[in-house]
């Protein structure tokens, strides 16, 4: 089908929201190369469920196109509109499964070569939309904590390795109700700067009390929607049909429903954010540290908050994968020391996370040794690549920050 063909009925199965928006520019969409259609409607079709910066985005994108005379609409699209299609792709409803169609288009472009041509058009495409849409500055300056560590006495290698060119490597810092001290800052800030998921606390264990403007993830309250979703996954293994792809399928198109995340007072945007943790990160559901990396990463690139909070502790230790599926172990093994490993490279991945956002040379980073007097702080006014012993809490510390 072409986008010429659309109809309004077609985005029947759509949410409420997506469904209005899509009809309400079902024009627009009829004007687009296929390509670029089905990748609008893949962002659309989940619109109910986005984050207020992922709609500031599409509404943003939307309102540009619309806006352009019919001649620079067709210069806009032209790069899209070269690309040839495989015909199978052509039998795929992209509009009901758009999804789909973008992961069969991937696999196409690379094995047709036209891969270079596409990320030129899509380049040159976001550019222009951007140009059109420029962001804000946050009305604070964005902070990222992480902090790793935890039930480690001693670590048994160079902490902060990648970070400590970028800022101050700080050796003095008193340790003393450090955890709780961060989470009232974050509490604080988003008191102070209220804003829909604009301030979040992840924790790879039970999360402590943070105040009603903070977005918290917490891997320990989330442990029933992980073995909901581990005991599908053992069935479609079990099952010896459809291999990888039905496994894909199904994480793909489970609902928090589905994984008990329903009732009163839950929030469906939240609700899918924490879904999509699990069946779109690899090893999420199993390590806590992997858990907290990759909901730091999403957090960042999808609501771009001003503060985060990122909280690692130990993660269970490696076995085999069918036993970490099933849950045939006896006990839980914890790894400190490997966990601390992982953290302290999560952390820098967290930072580079942070730096994608727009403003990024104002924005300020701390990651703290749990329990320890070490951590490294990164920011404006900040000396790169250099060492403090004086003697501070983290308050003070992050004081020095903001």
């Amino acid at each position: 089908m072409l986008p010429r063909q659309l109809r309004v009925e077609q985005f029947g199965d759509y949410p409420p929201e997506a469904r209005a928006l899509a009809v309400a520019h079902i024009d627009l969409l009829r004007r687009m190369p296929t390509i670029l259609a089905a990748s609008l409607l893949r962002e659309v079709i989940g619109y109910d469920w986005k984050f207020p910066a992922e709609r500031m985005q599409i509404d943003g994108q939307l309102r540009y196109c619309t806006s352009l005379p019919p001649e620079q609409l067709r210069a806009l699209f032209a790069g899209f509109g070269q690309i040839h299609l495989d015909t199978k792709l052509e039998d795929v409803d992209w509009v009901k499964e758009p999804m789909l169609f973008s992961e069969r288009l991937t696999a196409w472009l690379w094995s047709s070569h036209q891969i270079d041509a596409f990320r030129t058009a899509a380049v040159d495409y976001a550019a222009k939309v951007s140009q059109a849409n420029p962001t804000q500055a946050p009305k604070m300056r964005r902070l990222g904590i992480a902090v790793i560590g935890q039930g480690v006495e001693q670590a048994a290698f160079r902490l902060f390795r990648k970070l400590r060119p970028q800022g101050v490597y700080l050796s003095g810092v008193d340790p003393a109700n450090g955890l709780q001290t961060l989470v009232d800052a974050v509490s604080a800030r988003a008191a102070a700067q209220p804003v829909p998921f604009g301030h979040w606390y992840i924790d790879g264990g039970p999360a402590l009390m943070a105040g009603s403007q903070v977005t918290t993830v917490s891997y320990e309250a989330l442990q029933p929607v992980r073995s909901r979703l581990l005991k599908r996954m053992q069935q479609v293994i079990q099952s010896g049909s459809g291999g990888p792809e039905l496994l894909e399928t199904t994480l793909v198109t489970i609902s928090p429903e589905q994984l008990g995340m329903s009732g009163a007072g839950r929030d469906s945007v939240l609700d899918h954010f924490e879904v999509s943790l699990f069946t779109q990160g690899s090893g999420t559901q199993i390590f806590s540290t992997t858990f907290v990396m990759w909901a730091a990463r999403e957090a960042l690139r999808r609501a771009a908050p001003v503060t985060l909070l990122a909280h690692f502790t130990p993660r269970q230790r490696q076995l085999p994968m069918n036993e970490l599926i099933e849950g045939r172990s006896t006990g839980l093994e914890l790894d400190p020391e490997g966990s601390l490993l992982d953290a302290d490279m999560a952390a820098y991945y967290t930072w580079l996370d942070q730096q994608q956002l727009p403003y990024a040379e104002e924005s300020s980073c701390l990651v703290w040794f749990e329990g320890h007097n070490e951590a490294v702080a990164i920011g404006p006014g900040m000396p790169r690549g250099t060492e403090s012993s004086t003697a501070g809490n983290l308050r003070q510390v992050l004081e020095w920050l903001t």
